[in-house]
């Protein structure tokens, strides 16, 4: 039989290939081919040839590595691990096709290094591959945020790489410590309860927290994302968060605290993206609201919940980069993703607006669209567990959800009651119904068909989901009753539409809470303390000088001044200080 051969690995070491080929042409067809490959071998995985894929939470071993007295294992593969694969290498398609017209080869290599060792996280067996895997993740991403070229984008970009070196950290330390108690490094379900004695798994799950933006460690997808480069946020929408979903299903399904913090988290990114006025910005914020379901579904660790946050991560990937798409597609054409700037560009953007609108039925969950079958999924694992208040809490945040990305961002970026777009703006716009470069319609084209066939025929999903299913969304009573939530949002939407039209606003997060301080620490080190240390320098300086003057006449040791006396006793106290310091640690 044929080893596995790991697709992570292959699309990671092959994107370094792209900036050595000199034809055009061909240098496209390579980057698409790559995740094609991708694609290839999960497909001969799927049919046996590397061997038949156990059931969750079995698995299949490949790429066993010995290191130190353990083994890594790069190679995990099971339902859950090939789920996540398979939308991986699906979207990554869809999205090199999205940015095949931009020309920077290190932007797409960033880019596929991110995909490449986004599959290497799902694959991973043990504590420290993960690791390897999640810090590559976060310096590739990095640079997509970078290639952006504005001073907002770099600042951004370090803000994003220092969550992501904390959370990698997490997870490394608290990895350490189950191998000390343990004597395994394996990457399992891990136990919870309360107590000093899991705080190796407390520093781990909330590594994992953190890369899955869930409430209140989500404010560096917002900040990051809005301001990475036109394409390369389409891809930061998909990896980092879902992998960071699946690590907690692996991890700590049905632990209740992720419950609850998933339930919050959905509603409360719905209050933050009320006062946006960027397109990207508030599609940011629904990305953390979303994730809330699937933090949500984790912690019901049910087979209903776990399937549900499975479905949601799939169908998460696909939409939304369908809707950032549609945004970027603004952002490219216009210059601006603004509300207050834009308007009026249905007439020029017509086909861009319609398969953004796929994506914003989808993620409300509209009947027929994927969004519905897997959100349903998840709050109908919450109803069978009987919890109320996170019942209400989803089924609130389905309808806000509607409100902002079926309805505000839309009505502001494509209509907003202008027949024509602002002077500035319609001066970029040819006199034709097509201002997007082709390719980035197909790829939307393709995504936009994939939420359709599933929200039509969910039996393509269950057959990839980890656990049985047995579950019927399309009920009567299901299917008329979101329907008619969302009539009755739309008319009032309608009515007063003038609220929901953009204005210029500057919103402050969560992350304001360490900026603040920070900025402080930062002021301190700058003006007190480097002003401390200059006076403390000069008049070391100073008394060393007049040490060594009077070491050679000592006969002038007495006419030395107070000033100088003083200074060296205040030297010689810090110095014992330092000792004293020094030996007691």
């Amino acid at each position: 039989m044929v080893e596995w051969i790991h697709p992570g690995i292959v699309i990671l070491f092959g994107s370094l290939l792209i900036p050595f080929i000199k034809w055009r042409r061909v240098k496209k067809v390579y980057f698409l081919s790559l995740p094609i490959v991708g694609l290839i071998i999960l497909i001969l995985t799927s049919m046996g040839v590397f061997g038949t894929i156990p059931s969750y939470p079995d698995a299949l071993h490949k790429w066993r590595i010995p290191f130190l007295q353990y083994t890594l294992e790069l190679g995990r593969i099971d339902k859950l691990s090939m789920v996540f694969a398979y939308v991986y290498v699906i979207a990554a398609f869809c999205m090199n096709i999205f940015a095949l017209h931009v020309k920077r080869d290190w932007e797409h290599v960033s880019a596929m290094v991110y995909v490449g060792s986004s599959l290497g996280a799902v694959f991973a067996q043990d504590i420290f591959t993960l690791c390897f895997f999640l810090e590559i993740m976060s310096v590739s991403a990095a640079f997509l945020v970078w290639f952006r070229g504005t001073k907002i984008s770099r600042g951004a970009g370090f803000r994003y790489l220092f969550w992501h070196i904390l959370s990698g950290a997490c997870v490394l330390a608290g990895g350490t410590i189950h191998a000390q108690i343990t004597g395994s490094i394996e990457f399992v379900h891990f136990p919870w309860g309360w107590g000093w004695d899991y705080f190796g798994y407390y520093l781990i799950c909330l590594g994992f927290v953190i890369n899955a933006a869930c409430a209140p460690f989500h404010s560096w997808l917002s900040d990051a994302y809005s301001d990475a480069s036109i394409t390369g946020a389409i891809y930061m929408t998909a990896f980092t968060t879902k992998t960071g979903i699946y690590c907690l299903i692996r991890g700590f399904s049905g632990v209740e605290l992720l419950m609850w913090m998933g339930a919050i988290s959905a509603v409360f990114a719905l209050f933050m993206a009320v006062l946006e006025n960027d397109g990207r910005r508030l599609c940011s914020y629904h990305i953390i609201s979303q994730l809330g379901y699937m933090v949500c579904g984790v912690g019901l660790g049910t087979w209903m919940g776990i399937n549900g946050a499975a479905s949601h991560a799939l169908c998460h990937i696909i939409y939304n980069a369908l809707l950032y798409m549609g945004a970027s597609c603004v952002l490219q054409v216009t210059g601006t993703c603004k509300f207050s700037e834009t308007g009026g560009l249905y007439k020029y953007m017509p086909i861009s607006f319609a398969l953004y609108m796929v994506g914003g039925f989808s993620i409300s969950g509209w009947p027929l669209f994927n969004g519905f079958v897997s959100k349903c999924m998840t709050i109908e694992g919450a109803e069978l567990l009987h919890q109320p208040i996170i019942y209400l809490l989803l089924e609130g945040a389905t309808v806000g959800t509607w409100l902002h990305t079926g309805i505000k961002l839309p009505w502001n970026l494509w209509f907003q009651g202008r027949k024509e777009p602002p002077a500035d703006i319609k001066a970029k716009l040819k006199d034709s119904p097509i201002n997007t470069p082709i390719n980035m319609l197909i790829g939307m084209g393709i995504l936009a068909f994939l939420c359709i066939s599933i929200g039509v025929y969910p039996y393509i999903l269950y057959g990839m989901l980890p656990h049985p299913v047995e579950f019927v969304p399309f009920t009567v009573t299901r299917v008329f009753s979101i329907v008619q939530l969302f009539l009755f949002t739309f008319i009032a939407a309608w009515f007063l539409r003038t609220l929901i039209r953009g204005t210029p606003t500057y919103t402050l997060d969560t992350d304001w809470l360490g900026r603040i301080p920070g900025r402080a620490l930062v002021l301190f080190c700058e003006k007190p303390l480097m002003a401390f240390g200059s006076f403390l320098d000069k008049n070391i300086l100073r008394a060393a000088y007049s040490v060594i003057s009077y070491s050679k006449n000592p006969t002038l040791t007495m006419t030395l001044t107070p000033t100088v006396i003083g200074l060296g006793l205040i030297v010689i106290l810090v110095l014992f200080t330092l000792l004293a310091v020094f030996l007691v640690i």
